[in-house]
């Protein structure tokens, strides 16, 4: 644990895309192979469901610090965040022996899987019992992380672009082959971040679809585009984004927020049954009636 939230804070801390890409080679390349699948569930964006509730949380907090609850409310209108809240309030001192235990030297994989999702199957006393355990067992940047991670608003400050670069160069693959491999549904477990070196794509994923091709604004001048005459435009439709994949005789149809969205579309995903295997369509699914497109 103590290692990712050296690299949550390393990443916080900079706004240099060089010094975020080498801090994330720098866990990957001494992380254990489950540890280091959790540090890319979440620095690709995705989180654990909220685990307690910031009302319990508040009150656990205003009983381990021997504080009213409202000197607890005062205190969190200023600070702004229930996780940092309650690291600068119940965190251990960083000098005192708790830290160098287990707590602090549990590995990641072992922090979530062992004793943050087993919480959800412990009655509210018991829950309580073990969160203010860890509170008093933590230093501040490590009880930051594990309370961001209980309330389920845990944010690294890295874009998706930084994260498969990182990737790419940890493994030696390209940064096109990363970006696949982050997409879709995916678990993080050992298996897969082991998978996420091997350069041939053999045995993927046949449901897994590519980065959205998203449009960029401009960094040039107009002219930068050359004759007006080469130039291709179309319309920007307003529907939802998708990609359709056709891949092993099946079909998987792909939000853009990842999501698995093939059920709701029977016509769409019959249809597709007519595409040849491979075909990848990245696009707007529409609404039409005997008009044309209809409004969003």
């Amino acid at each position: 644990m103590r290692a990712f939230a050296g690299l949550y804070d390393a990443i916080d801390s900079t706004t240099s895309t060089t010094l975020k890409v080498a801090a994330m080679r720098a866990y990957f390349a001494a992380a254990a192979p489950a540890d280091a699948a959790w540090a890319v569930h979440f620095l690709s964006g995705r989180k654990l469901k909220r685990l307690i509730g910031a009302a319990s949380l508040r009150e656990w907090l205003a009983a381990a610090c021997a504080l009213p609850a409202w000197l607890i409310e005062e205190t969190y209108s200023q600070v702004g965040d229930l996780a940092e809240t309650i690291a600068l309030l119940a965190a251990a001192d960083e000098s005192s022996a708790a830290v160098a235990g287990e707590a602090t030297q549990l590995p990641l994989s072992a922090w979530i899987e062992q004793r943050l999702l087993p919480l959800k199957a412990l009655e509210p006393a018991e829950q309580q019992a073990q969160v203010t355990a860890w509170w008093r067992q933590l230093p501040y940047l490590e009880c930051l992380v594990i309370n961001k991670m209980l309330t389920g608003s845990l944010r690294v400050g890295v874009s998706q672009t930084l994260l498969t670069r990182a990737l790419a160069q940890h493994f030696g693959i390209d940064t096109a082959t990363a970006a696949h491999r982050l997409m879709g549904s995916w678990e993080p477990t050992a298996e897969f971040w082991t998978g996420m070196a091997h350069p041939a794509q053999a045995g993927e994923d046949g449901s897994r679809p590519y980065p959205f091709f998203l449009a960029a604004p401009l960094e040039g001048s107009p002219h930068s585009l050359g004759e007006r005459a080469d130039w291709q435009a179309e319309w920007k439709w307003d529907g939802i984004r998708a990609q359709i994949i056709r891949r092993k005789g099946a079909t998987h149809i792909w939000s853009r927020g990842e999501e698995l969205i093939t059920e709701r579309f029977p016509d769409i995903a019959a249809l597709t049954q007519q595409l040849p295997d491979g075909t990848v369509l990245d696009g707007e699914i529409l609404a039409w009636d005997a008009d044309g497109v209809m409004p969003f």
